[in-house]
């Protein structure tokens, strides 16, 4: 396929108008047809395949389609590849042989398509080569005639991509780069979260000097036979991912005019419930795609991070022409990590708070066996920093799995002689700390004193002074202790240090004597009236304070509401 001359491309454009015989066609400018048929970027979503070059297009299902070229001289070597992407695809390759003569071959005046056109005949053609399946398959001829190349495609399966290549130079071409003598994907390490891939260089970059950068593709379904394949199924993967559910405004309670306006920086989502539902509920996250694809450069060893323990997986190397971005596809490997470690399980008593402490995305499991029968389980979890999930099973089957943030109360039925199984696993963010208390008894009181939908602590700028400032914050029909507890800090005080003071399960007992401010109890029938306000004295001018609330139940265990930074005026 060399560059074509006039009398060969008027044919190949004859051949694609042949569906419109009542149509007068215009003739053309030949020295302006041949600047355009040497510039490939104009063959995009064309007919005509371009020598040298890889074209992609798309197939609708029982839908053929053609595409053409021609080689003008006998005993011409030929390649064509095609790259089924989304689904497998039937092809073929056919000859038409050119008409021996053709005008406009230099008398300067081209002659009328119209005219052109009935010096073709149009037959079924010679079928070279057939395929049917989603392989990389390739047709390759040292020696072929001249003539009209007819490729056609065709998918039965459901609307796909594809990728197609064809070159008369295929010795000097090498557009894809060549796999090794070993062509392997081998796993040489293999942890809980981690496989460790090796596989040998491409001799393309050493031999040729080519850039060539490797791409590992993860995911748990099966190996793909194609770069193409693989990407396929991540676009289809990111079109259909479910976006997260947007979280609940919190209530304002009508407390307007103590300053509590539902805010837009994410404090106003719910921070828990009453008594009976003491917690918010975690919002859906959006589903994370199965399938990973990492461009890594030239190394030819790495390790994949942050798989799940006991889980199969399927890895694929390819080698990519960084110039050209054709690809060629390792022997995909596929492994099952390894499984979590055995841990130690806790033993939870009946009515007793127990305080568990989770490593950064470790896990940490607890079981229950209540000595009497029970109709009953009701089970209290405290996450005192970032959320946890939690899963419950009750003689193996799964009672429960879900994210808990604050505190949260559930309701799990009894069964005679059953045992609880309950997992925790911690945050990406950092180590957790949590409560727990399981409790058969039907009258068991909240260990944990109720709160209110909003935890926070307000300030109120126009009661600022020098030496004090005034603050409020909202209860619930319970009757609770409260205790405030201040302490100065520097004027750079970031958000990373209050999150590290953010502890809710500390208790106003770690805190120091001399940063007490006060205690007092307090409580209200109405909701719309639950909310308290206290003056701080004795402050410093120009000084920053922060401020904690703790509320504490009726069991003594207690939870700090969100904290608060202040600052004294500097001048009055």
């Amino acid at each position: 396929m060399r560059q074509c001359k006039g009398w060969s491309v008027v044919v190949l454009l004859v051949l694609l108008g042949l569906g419109s015989v009542a149509q007068k066609l215009p003739t053309r400018d030949e020295g302006l047809f041949q600047m355009q048929i040497r510039d490939k970027s104009l063959f995009h979503d064309s007919s005509v395949i371009p020598d040298g070059a890889e074209i992609s297009g798309y197939l609708f299902r029982d839908t053929p389609k053609r595409y053409y070229f021609v080689v003008e001289e006998d005993n011409t070597p030929l390649s064509v590849t095609v790259t089924p992407c989304d689904a497998p695809l039937e092809w073929k390759l056919t000859l038409q042989e050119l008409p021996e003569e053709a005008s406009g071959g230099g008398s300067g005046e081209p002659e009328p398509l119209d005219q052109q056109k009935q010096q073709v005949t149009v037959d079924e053609g010679t079928e070279l080569f057939t395929y049917k399946g989603n392989d990389v398959e390739s047709y390759v001829a040292t020696s072929t005639p001249s003539g009209l190349y007819q490729l056609e495609l065709l998918s039965t399966e459901k609307d796909s991509n594809f990728k197609v290549y064809a070159t008369t130079t295929p010795e000097s071409d090498q557009p894809y780069p060549e796999l090794p003598y070993d062509p392997r994907v081998d796993v040489t390490a293999l942890g809980r979260t981690t496989v460790t891939l090796a596989w040998k260089p491409t001799p393309t970059s050493l031999l040729m000097g080519q850039p060539v950068q490797y791409c590992v593709v993860i995911n748990k379904e099966h190996n793909f036979k194609s770069m193409c394949a693989a990407e396929a199924k991540i676009s289809t993967d990111d079109a259909f991912m479910l976006a997260p559910k947007p979280g609940r405004d919190f209530s304002p309670f009508d407390f307007v005019h103590f300053g509590f306006v539902p805010s837009d920086n994410g404090f106003g989502k719910d921070r828990g419930l009453t008594s009976n539902k003491i917690s918010r509920a975690y919002a859906a996250k959006p589903r994370v795609s199965d399938i990973q694809k990492v461009c890594i450069g030239n190394k030819n060893i790495f390790t994949v991070s942050d798989l799940k323990p006991d889980t199969q997986y399927y890895f694929d190397v390819f080698a990519v022409n960084a110039a050209t971005n054709t690809s060629t596809a390792y022997v995909g490997t596929f492994a099952r990590t390894k499984e979590e470690a055995r841990q130690k399980t806790v033993e939870l008593k009946d009515g007793k708070v127990s305080e568990v402490f989770i490593k950064r995305k470790g896990s940490k499991f607890l079981r229950f066996a209540p000595v009497s029968s029970h109709q009953r389980v009701t089970l209290f979890v405290h996450t005192c920093l970032d959320a946890v999930q939690v899963q419950v099973r009750r003689d193996g089957k799964l009672l429960l799995s879900q994210n808990v943030e604050g505190i949260r109360q559930f309701q799990l039925r009894g069964k005679p002689k059953a045992k609880y199984l309950i997992r925790f696993r911690g945050s990406r963010k950092g180590a957790s700390t949590l409560k727990v208390l399981a409790s058969t008894r039907p009258s068991s009181k909240q260990p944990f004193p109720s709160l209110p939908e909003d935890t926070r602590i307000k300030a109120f700028d126009k009661l600022r002074t020098c030496s004090s400032v005034t603050v409020a914050w909202l209860g619930t029909q319970d009757r609770n202790k409260y205790c405030i507890y201040r302490k100065e800090v520097a004027d750079n005080y970031g958000e990373e240090q209050r999150r590290r003071e953010q502890n809710q399960c500390a208790g106003p007992e770690t805190r120091r004597k001399s940063e007490k401010v006060l205690c007092k109890y307090f409580h209200s029938p109405n909701l719309q009236k639950a909310v308290t306000t206290e003056t701080i004295t004795g402050l410093e001018p120009g000084k920053t304070y922060l401020l904690d609330v703790y509320v504490v139940g009726h069991s003594g265990h207690s939870v700090k509401y969100q904290n608060k930074l202040v600052k004294t005026r500097k001048y009055c």
